[in-house]
């Protein structure tokens, strides 16, 4: 068996759509009209579908629930903020930029569809950063959690 793709249901897949496109900046793979699949192996598809194929009531479909979120990584963590702040989307904040004991920083917000949405530094920035402020690289891999190998890779030695 072979994990293919995550599924949300969503209320207005255009919204969405190009929340996804013109936000989080990702490419559509397939467009079915009712399901738009991204390239990242993940779909959207129209609520009304969705209850029909997966015989559940539309309104037992719950929003905001909290129990998942959808990850994506940037090399330009403090404009994808300024661009999420700015947007014509009304962003729903769960915090503004924190840093992670590993030294990783991160926001969450909500998706039109309240579906939470992380979008962090890759490591290889994070190991980056830390370099340029002047940790040793014992220091970074202990901090990073990650091994020495990925370290000097991710700097360049």
């Amino acid at each position: 068996m072979k994990f293919k793709c995550s599924l949300f249901a969503v209320e207005n897949i255009d919204l969405s759509r190009r929340f996804y496109e013109e936000i989080l900046e990702q490419k559509v793979k397939y467009d079915f009209g009712e399901n738009v699949t991204f390239h990242g192996d993940f779909a959207i598809q129209e609520t009304k579908h969705y209850s029909n194929m997966v015989k559940i009531d539309r309104n037992e479909i719950i929003r905001k629930s909290n129990s998942c979120e959808l990850y994506f990584e940037t090399e330009a963590l403090d404009e994808a903020y300024i661009r999420l702040k700015e947007s014509d989307f009304n962003i729903e904040f769960i915090h503004n930029i924190i840093e992670h004991p590993w030294g990783q920083r991160v926001i969450r917000f909500y998706d039109p569809n309240s579906i939470i949405i992380e979008v962090g530094e890759s490591m290889e920035s994070v190991v980056r950063r830390m370099n340029s402020q002047g940790y040793t690289l014992e220091e970074i891999v202990e901090k990073s959690q990650h091994p020495l190998e990925f370290v000097k890779n991710a700097i360049g030695i």
